[in-house]
């Protein structure tokens, strides 16, 4: 065995080089060896390619995106790379080779040119067919075929279908972006004449997108570029394009909408004219190559139950609430049948609950032949469904049902388990969630008619997502879109791509998307790149900003605030208990403050003192304004004191440790529910767990009854809600206009599970030092967490047996780890295995002496609960909590004669007495 493996090289953040958009790709690889002196002291790189065999030696430990050192690529070029390490003397075997290929760089590249039906496929029309021939040679040696669309295309060559893309070419900002792929599409070609066509749906391009019920937001014809460039043996070359010579024909789609779904009639269609087409003068520079994966069907899951609902409706239950499509086999169709689906992510009084979907009509019809077998599957739309209703067939045994998972098909690389099944099943529901709202774009929930990608909800689920999956290419390329639709004045658009079009939105934590999401991954993948591209985007948004503050702090304005704190009314998001000049002021401060650092990571100087001196002097305006000397913070929400913990906004320790003690004080108020909206959510735990009170964050983690994060589990819930309660514990729906039941906002706290829980940490950009520091709180009996960094596998974890605890670690060569262990060990340590064993901290029993004790021992309080409910003191565990928070400093023995001002004597003595021995069992 050698002594160490260096793995293939990763070009940029491709899983698939081929078409790669830019002529000097940065290379990575990861290395595996169990030497722990290992230390990579230098690299060789070398390329095959035409003409000839180069290699470079760096003397340098990097192996994450380091620089192209050759020649840069030229469009169409081939390059084969193999790398080798070396630790002093000792040097690696070649790794296997990769070969990528450059796709066209520039606009000159592009012989062909848009065409679009000149009288078919308008707005109304079936979706069109375009078709064009190439008449190939013999001795074909490889074959490319370059494709993008106005609107959706599923294309064939020869009559196979080209790629495995869904819904390609996606959704950017198209106006200034459009992207298109790369196929290799030699095995497909046939000497003679080949056949290209095109199927053309609506999509994001012409359909409908917004609840305003607007469409063709972006044009209103339909067009196709296709590029073929076939290489012949001997290096011939010879280029077939989209052009005057195309024709279109109507198919059998007769409608196509993402919200409405798709209506198509699969009985032979009659012979129609060819219709010409036009050829559109476009801009080619708007052209670019994808940084990340398409979109692609993930998975397909089989109907977990098929019945009858009580108005005698066909149902059909997946078991899980997807994004994709149904696809149906059906049986014994008769000539002129309609089969319709209809799809929903709940059930409501037994019946498909389509409320939540507003004005979408999520509904697949087919106009079927007489077949003994009939497969029914759309192309071109997309629900969010667990349910679908079927209708237009006999009985349940004259069809088949399967869920076809769409999103963007993203390599994962985060796992998380535990001993609480509940908390796996939150965790999971976090992973479908993603998997659902991760198409092409970021959107909010797949379901209605909405769908957009929500910059507040992917700033806050970020550092979520960049550990479940590999999202570098997927939000690079979204990052790119943002800076693109950016309005002149820095101002950030609610939703990117925008198609709200609003004037000058400056919505604190949306618009901080612009800062947060590119410094975000520049944590999570060390990506100094992203933040580079990014740094003028950021510097506009806080520029902004702070042009709109009035003595140093944001005051009044449109602000989305602390979105569906679960105070807010169902008619009424907006009306949180945290106050929105508080949540603005706070994100300036923070989103200057990530200027700076990567200003200074780039270089720039200058920069770096300006918005590090903007972060202080926005952090002594919010202290002036809104924090008092005891530490309390303006609205007395748990959101501010959240947002003045995590981002360093209280100006001295004792202001820290006091908003931590009131922080404490109302999760205690509480009974433990969640009380915080998007922008609170993701940082209360934290927030608790860095002032002390990590017991109070599993106690908020662990709660069930609503609201709570495991509230929506108790109810089967298998995606993360919208709202906290977007189904009520009666099974009804949330009245509230907005409600979607696949969401990934509040799914944000596995950040802190995978950190805190399990204790796996980045401590440096890219996971170059690591954090290992569990928490092993003592509802759980283990807890692990595992990640693939760009150098390769990281994991943590813990197991409790009898009174000891032992701790896992897994670091991947080229990084080190500090390890903190229960108990207070500290150990730095580098790649390989590590385990250790401690005794198990005891258990804390500190004395009860006030409420607060009481509160805190969750068991003690559980049996004062039901004394006080029993004694008539309390209605309930909540209203016990509610009526106990102003007596929180008072002796413990004494909450019942607090809690009875209005009850008779004997009763209030009767309790106390109870409750006297009570704590007097401890």
């Amino acid at each position: 065995m050698p002594f160490a493996t260096v793995s293939p090289v990763r070009f940029e953040h491709r899983d698939d080089p081929l078409g790669l958009g830019t002529p000097t790709p940065r290379l990575s690889w990861t290395t595996a060896t169990d030497d722990p002196d290992w230390r990579q002291t230098a690299y060789e790189l070398r390329l095959d390619g035409v003409p000839g065999t180069f290699t470079r030696r760096v003397e340098s430990p990097e192996q994450v995106l380091v620089d192209w050192p050759f020649a840069p690529l030229a469009s169409r070029e081939r390059a084969t790379v193999r790398v080798r390490a070396a630790s002093g003397a000792r040097w690696t075997d070649w790794s296997e080779p990769v070969t990528a290929e450059a796709g066209l760089l520039v606009p000159e590249d592009w012989m062909a040119r848009f065409v679009s039906p000149a009288t078919i496929g308008r707005i109304g029309d079936p979706a069109p067919i375009l078709r064009g021939t190439a008449t190939v040679r013999p001795g074909i040696a490889s074959a490319r075929l370059y494709l993008t669309a106005h609107g959706v295309h599923t294309t064939t060559l020869g009559g196979t279908r080209v790629g495995d893309e869904v819904l390609a070419p996606g959704w950017t900002s198209y106006a200034h972006r459009l992207r298109y792929r790369t196929h290799d599409v030699t095995a497909l070609l046939t000497e003679g004449e080949n056949v290209i066509e095109a199927l053309l749906g609506n999509g994001w391009y012409r359909g409908r997108l917004g609840w305003a019920g607007a469409g063709a937001l972006y044009g209103q014809r339909l067009a196709l570029l296709a590029q073929l460039e076939v290489v012949y043996e001997g290096g011939l070359v010879e280029t077939f394009g989209t052009d005057g010579s195309w024709s279109a024909r109507p198919s059998g789609v007769l409608a196509d909408d993402l919200y409405d779904g798709q209506r198509t009639d699969l009985r032979a269609l009659p012979e129609a004219p060819s219709d010409a087409v036009d050829v559109l003068d476009e801009d080619l520079g708007r052209l670019v190559a994808p940084e990340g994966p398409p979109v692609r069907v993930t998975d397909v899951l089989p109907a977990a139950r098929t019945w009858t609902s009580p108005s005698g409706r066909t149902l059909v239950d997946f078991g899980q609430n997807v994004v994709g499509r149904v696809r149906l086999t059906a049986r014994g169709t008769r000539e002129g049948g309609e089969v319709t689906l209809r799809h929903a992510e709940v059930l409501e009084g037994g019946e498909l609950g389509t409320r939540p979907l507003r004005s979408a009509k999520a509904t697949d019809t087919f106009v079927v032949p007489a077949a003994d077998e009939l497969v029914l599957e759309p192309e071109l739309t997309f629900h969010g469904f667990r349910y679908a209703e079927v209708n237009g067939l006999d009985a349940f045994d004259s069809f088949e049902a399967e869920a076809v998972v769409v999103g963007t098909d993203l390599r994962r690389t985060g796992w998380f388990t535990c001993s609480d099944p509940d908390v796996e099943r939150l965790h999971e529901n976090v992973v479908w969630g993603m998997r659902g709202n991760f198409l092409d774009v970021p959107t909010d929930c797949p379901q209605r008619d909405e769908r957009l990608g929500w910059t507040g909800d992917i700033q806050v689920f970020a550092p979520t997502a960049s550990f479940l999956f590999d999202t570098a290419g997927f939000l690079s390329a979204w990052l790119a879109d943002l800076a693109a639709d950016q309005l002149p004045d820095g101002s950030v658009p609610f939703v990117i791509p925008d198609v709200l079009r609003g004037e000058s939105p400056t919505a604190a934590a949306w618009g901080d998307a612009a800062a947060f999401v590119p410094f975000t991954l520049h944590q999570r993948y060390g990506d100094a790149g992203i933040l580079r591209r990014s740094f003028a985007s950021m510097c506009a948004w806080v520029d902004k900003v702070a042009s709109l503050t009035v003595d140093g702090v944001r005051a009044g304005g449109f602000q989305f605030g602390d979105w569906l704190d679960p105070a807010a009314p169902p008619d009424n998001p907006f009306a949180a208990r945290a106050d929105s000049d508080v949540i603005a002021t706070a994100h300036l401060a923070r989103s200057a403050e990530v200027t700076a650092s990567a200003a200074r990571l780039l270089g720039r100087d200058a920069d770096a003192e300006r918005y590090a001196d903007l972060a202080a002097a926005t952090r002594e305006a919010f202290a002036r304004h809104y924090v008092t000397s005891a530490g309390r913070v303006l609205s007395d929400a748990p959101t501010v004191y959240a947002l003045a913990i995590e981002w360093a906004l209280l100006p001295t320790p004792g202001q820290r440790e006091a908003a931590g003690r009131r922080l404490a004080d109302l999760v205690r108020a509480g009974g433990f529910h969640i009380a915080t909206g998007f922008v609170g959510t993701p940082l209360v735990t934290d927030a608790l767990t860095s002032t002390g009170h990590e017991d109070l964050a599993f106690r908020l983690l662990l709660e069930r009854g609503c609201p709570s994060w495991l509230y929506p589990v108790t109810m089967g819930a298998t995606t993360v809600w919208e709202r906290w309660d977007s189904m009520l514990p009666d099974g009804s729906v949330n009245p509230g206009q907005m409600t979607s039941f696949n969401h990934y906002a509040l799914g944000a706290v596995a950040d802190w599970l995978h950190r805190a829980l399990a204790g796996l940490a980045p401590a440096a950009p890219g996971y170059r030092e690591i954090t290992v520091r569990p928490r092993p709180y003592r509802a759980f009996t283990h807890a692990s967490a595992r990640h693939l960094t760009p150098y390769g596998e990281a994991s943590a974890g813990w197991r409790r047996e009898g009174g000891r605890l032992t701790v896992d670690a897994v670091i991947p060569v080229g990084t080190r780890a500090t390890v903190r262990l229960p108990g207070g060990e500290t150990h730095e340590v580098g790649h390989g295995r590590h385990s250790w064993t401690v005794p198990e901290p005891p258990p804390g029993r500190p004395e009860i002496e006030t409420v607060r004790d009481l509160v805190d021992d969750p068991g003690l309080w559980d049996a004062a609960v039901a004394l006080l409910v029993e004694h008539g003191l309390a209605r309930d565990a909540d209203d016990a909590a509610l009526r106990a928070a102003p007596y929180l400093d008072a002796p413990a023995a004494d909450l019942p004669l607090h809690l009875s001002r209005r009850t008779p004597t004997p009763t209030r003595e009767a309790a106390t007495r109870r409750l006297a021995a009570l704590l007097g069992t401890r």
